[in-house]
Parts: structure tokens; sequence; C-alpha cells
């Protein structure tokens, strides 16, 4: 495989994980606003910028508002977060990548994937805020996730089972890692600013990732911080786990195989192991789970450079691997 097609396809995976991820924050943010009190949906919008790594584009938010104002400033937040074409991570720009980057490999995609990708591009190119927020802004957001959801059931069912394949699970795990464990941060430094231990606000995140119903099975109804990241760290039978995504990282990168840089492909499967050996070492029991959080994703960020540098971006002197490995 063309190492610009390898490239292309991973990123079809991250940028569709992040649209994912972000159009399920906006869901869970946009139902709070009809009956919940002013502070706790600050204490979402916090969070949501937050694990995003940055300030709202309008500017500080303001806790203390009144309730007509928090109506009006979650527009322009909601609008920043879904359609503004100046930021990079929107849902509306996070497709319109995935989209550019499925053009350019629609020889190694199915079309049903093409065509699962191309509509709801096209339907978010057309409207703006203005459209969704006039009626319910929740159910646009359920519906982004939907799109995205049949795209992984079409990739899963049509989609040959090459390299290609490999390159987009492994692009979308390694998105999903870093994407939950910034929100964990984004989480415990939400809780503390707010100064609030409401179960509510747990109950929330168990239910941003999928968790609700599991830790309701293994832990019964109270909801206890410390037991929720347990759970959503380390716990590899939960789809969104921190444990769940460096095993599938595992996975991806033995069935893809070596590189055209052995060293490379060295590397890249050491950093593999030291987030495996981060998690098990340093968790549970660490006194500074937001410091172990920020190491994690250093970790992760650093496994994406390897990754370009084993089978995006290699020295075009660097001896091609043996048949049936990876080929440029």
């Amino acid at each position: 495989m063309l190492a610009r097609s390898a490239e292309s396809l991973y990123w079809i995976g991250r940028y569709l994980e992040r649209a994912a991820h972000l159009a399920r924050l906006m869901r869970q943010q946009t139902e709070s606003l009809v009956d919940s009190p002013v502070r706790d949906i600050y204490f979402g919008w916090h969070r949501i910028y937050g694990a995003l790594g940055r300030q709202p584009h309008p500017g500080p938010l303001d806790t203390e508002a009144d309730e007509q104002y928090t109506l009006a400033d979650s527009f322009t937040l909601a609008d920043d977060l879904t359609f503004e074409p100046t930021t990079p991570d929107s849902i509306r720009n996070c497709f319109a990548q995935a989209r550019e980057n499925a053009r350019q490999v629609r020889h190694r995609i199915s079309a049903q994937m093409w065509t699962s990708l191309n509509r709801p591009y096209l339907r978010l190119r057309d409207i703006e805020i203005q459209n969704i927020w006039a009626s319910t802004p929740e159910q646009f957001y359920a519906a982004v996730e939907a799109d995205i959801d049949t795209f992984r059931g079409v990739s899963s069912s049509t989609m040959y089972r090459d390299q290609g394949w490999h390159f987009i699970r492994m692009g979308s795990l390694l998105e999903r890692a870093e994407l939950v464990a910034s929100l964990l941060s984004a989480q415990i430094a939400a809780v503390r600013l707010f100064d609030v231990p409401a179960d509510a606000y747990w109950t929330s995140l168990l239910r941003l990732l999928h968790a609700f119903e599991a830790y309701q099975q293994g832990d019964g109804l109270e909801v206890d911080p410390n037991r929720v990241l347990e759970l959503i760290v380390s716990n590899p039978q939960l789809p969104d786990s921190l444990s769940m995504s460096v095993l599938g990282l595992h996975r991806e990168l033995s069935a893809i195989g070596q590189g055209p840089d052995r060293t490379a492909t060295s590397q890249a499967r050491t950093q593999a192991d030291h987030l495996s050996d981060l998690l098990r070492s340093a968790w549970p029991g660490t006194a500074d789970p937001e410091g172990l959080f920020a190491e994690f994703r250093d970790a992760i960020r650093r496994l994406h450079d390897l990754v370009t540098e084993t089978y995006f971006d290699y020295p075009v002197m660097a001896r091609p691997p043996r048949l049936g490995q990876f080929d440029q």
C-alpha cells in the first residue's frame, strides 16, 4: 500500500472518531439546556472546552450569568464547536477532512463507505446553527452520532480486510485513547473548579462513554468517582476504556506488520508497550490521576509521531520490507 493511501485511511479513522466524540458531548450538553441549573450547564461547557484543551472562541465563560444570557452563550458555543469554519475540530470540519481523505482513497474503500460518509457531509455543509437551534438541537447531534455509527457498520460489513482496514482502525483507536484521557482530566478539573461532588456529573461521564450500564452491573447504583475512573481506565471489556484502546492499538500494529524502516517499527511497538506499562504500573493507586492522564496523552502523541515515521513519512532510501509486509 502506498504511504499516502495508508495515511489518508488513518486520518479517516481519526477525524470520524473526533466528530463522534464531540457529537456525544454536544448532545448531552444541549439536553441539559432544557431544565438544568445555570451552574450545571456551565460545568458541561467547562468540561467540553477543557477536554479540547482550548478556550471558547467568543471568550472566557461567565459562570455567574443569568438564564437568558446562558442560553445565548450556549448558542454561540454550540456554533463554535459545530459549524465555525475557523475551528479546526468543529464537527463540520472533521467531516470535511474525513471526506477529503476518503476522496483521495476511493479505490481503497467500498462504494457504500463513500456514500455513507458523503451524505452526512453534504447535509452538514448546507445547514447552520440557526437551523438546528430553532427546534431540537440534541436530535441533530444524535443524528450525527448515528451517521458515524452507520459508517462504522458499513465499513465493518463491506471493507476488504487488508492493511487499509487496519489503518482506519488504528486511527480511530489512537484518537479515542487521546480524547478519553483528555476528557477524564477535564472532568476532574471541572469538578474541582465547581467544588461540587454531585453524582450527576459522574453519571453524565459514564453515559458519555457508554459505561453507565456496565458500571451498574459491576458496582451498583451508588456512583463513586474512584470506581468510575477505575472502570473507564482499566476495564478491557469497555469499548471506550483506555485499556481497550491500548489493546486494540497493539492488535492493529501487529496486523499491519513491518514498515520500511525496521528501527521505526520497533520504536512504535515499544511505545505501545509503554502505554500498557503506564496503565498497569500507575493505575490504580496513583495520587495524581491528572498527571497520569497528561503523561498518557503525551505517550499517545508520541505513538502518533512514530506511526507517521514508520508508515507515512519514512526516508525514501529505507529498505523495503519483504513481500507480504507493508510495502511502498
